[in-house]
């Protein structure tokens, strides 16, 4: 990043729920950061509203611990930067603040009077249901302005009825361009340059299609259970905490048509007719095409871990999963016949994320089988931990002897490459919200489509009593997710060279 600051219109961004997980962990961190490196205008305030009387020296003390937790530092930055966090404690500013209670807004009302020129963003970090409530108080209050943003953090809703209704209750506030529904995923670096891989570059477009694709993994690990968070938890699941958004975002980037240009809705046009072309899963299919988990008791990275049901904050038993496996099929003339296999779970033997484009092999081999096997390309774009881009192809191994063939592999590790810190994808989604760039978040019909396709996978589960299966912690989710993608010929994908 360069020191140039990329916003020069003031704003002031709200933070409703200011003082929880989400702001101390990724919020404020991301916007120390945006601040460190001369992002953020000089007329830019954060103020972060949340329940219960605290001082403003006590918050800063809090945030300031956050951020040294948080955001430690890189090799270009060096430790954390005491100096730039003094500039940035002039931004923050701190408001008791009842959301459900249109009294309590005064001093918020007060804190804004004056500045109704300015951006203005609202940001939800608060429970769903409390989304439609302060939508209505801005409203009634007068604080909603041209210039005002609202931004939307999941879960929006637990199934396409109740998303539709908090889409119903914030669209009487605010209008669908003011309404930025973020998914931190699309700010990945890794998954922005998905498109500017496909579309920049003449040597793939012309092979992303059924007639080169074999098939298309998606996979989103994690190492954590949910302890600490498992009343939430129990009433989502995987297939609603990651899959309805974070993966399903991840098959449109990598199956929608090419947009013309950047333009947002141009892009969240493409994006809506993969949903809209995904093979709907029901009663009939479910139990193919779906796997279920739920983790037991198990060994992660050399620890001792307890099942889903033995953490401390667990309840009774649940059927509720950690684990999803997903073969979707994409009904359009690009995708047809090449199924994209997804799953998510945690207490997994690792954390990554990654989306593996696998080729087909080639039709005919003129190398004796001493040669080897003709093992697939693959393109492997690693999300996390280390973002990059990995091309798998076969070479020759070397030496006079006889002709071998190896995998090798081609692999762009940004880091190496770019050198400095990643930025942390809420870097990207806040600075866009405050530019008024909506192309990285979801729009309503996007949102509404998901649920509709994810609405049939759970009432298939519901009518055919399809439970989770059990796994241990530290292996990679049940045997059942195995056999998912090997009756189609097929494995899920290692780096076993």
């Amino acid at each position: 990043m360069t020191a140039k600051t990329l916003i020069s219109h003031p704003f002031d961004m709200i933070v409703f729920g200011g003082r929880g997980d989400l702001a101390r962990r990724k919020l404020i961190p991301a916007l120390y950061h945006l601040d460190r490196e001369r992002r953020l205008p000089d007329d830019g305030r954060i103020i972060a509203v949340s329940r219960g009387q605290m001082e403003k020296a006590d918050f800063l003390r809090l945030m300031h611990d956050e951020c040294v937790v948080h955001s430690p530092g890189d090799a270009i930055h060096g430790p954390f930067d005491e100096a730039a966090w003094e500039r940035f404690a002039g931004r923050l500013h701190y408001i008791s603040l009842d959301a459900t209670d249109a009294a309590s807004y005064r001093d918020l009302v007060a804190a804004l009077q004056g500045r109704a020129d300015v951006v203005r963003a609202f940001y939800l970090a608060t429970a769903p249901d409390l989304f439609g409530p302060i939508a209505a108080h801005l409203k009634s209050l007068g604080l909603v302005t041209p210039e005002s943003r609202l931004v939307l953090e999941k879960p929006l809703g637990k199934d396409l009825a109740t998303a539709q209704a908090i889409n119903a209750a914030v669209a009487a506030a605010f209008t669908e361009p003011q309404t930025y529904r973020i998914d931190h995923y699309l700010g990945k670096e890794t998954v922005q340059n998905l498109m500017v891989l496909r579309f920049a570059n003449a040597l793939f477009e012309p092979l992303w299609n059924r007639t080169h694709i074999d098939h298309v993994q998606i996979s989103v690990a994690e190492t954590v259970g949910v302890g600490g968070r498992w009343t939430y938890y129990n009433e989502s699941g995987a297939l609603r905490d990651m899959v309805q958004n974070h993966l399903l975002q991840l098959v449109c980037l990598a199956a929608m048509e090419p947009p013309s240009t950047l333009d947002a809705d141009m892009i969240r046009d493409e994006k809506l007719k993969v949903l809209r072309a995904l093979h709907p899963i029901g009663v009939e299919d479910v139990a193919q095409s779906t796997v279920r988990g739920q983790y037991r008791a198990g060994t992660v990275e050399g620890n001792g871990v307890p099942g889903y049901l033995e953490e401390t904050d667990s309840g009774a038993a649940s059927n509720t999963e950690t684990f999803v496996a997903i073969r979707i099929a994409i009904d359009n003339w690009r995708w047809a016949g090449v199924p994209f296999y997804v799953r998510t779970g945690k207490r997994l033997p690792a954390r990554s994320s990654e989306i593996v484009v696998q080729f087909k092999t080639p039709p005919h081999s003129p190398y004796p089988a001493s040669a080897g096997i003709i093992h697939p390309n693959k393109l492997v774009m690693r999300l996390q931990p280390d973002e990059g881009i990995r091309l798998v192809m076969l070479n020759k191994g070397r030496g006079p002897g006889e002709l071998k063939l190896r995998q090798t592999a081609l692999d762009l590790s940004f880091n190496e490459t770019f050198g400095g810190r990643s930025p942390d994808a809420y870097e990207r989604l806040l600075l866009d919200v405050i530019r008024g760039r909506p192309a990285l978040f979801m729009r309503v019909d996007e949102l509404e489509a998901a649920w509709q396709w994810i609405d049939r996978i759970r009432e298939g589960w519901a009518e055919t009593g399809l439970t989770p299966k059990p796994y241990a912690a530290g292996s990679w989710g049940p045997n059942a997710a195995i056999a998912l993608i090997e009756r189609d010929g097929r494995t899920w994908h290692e780096d076993d060279f």
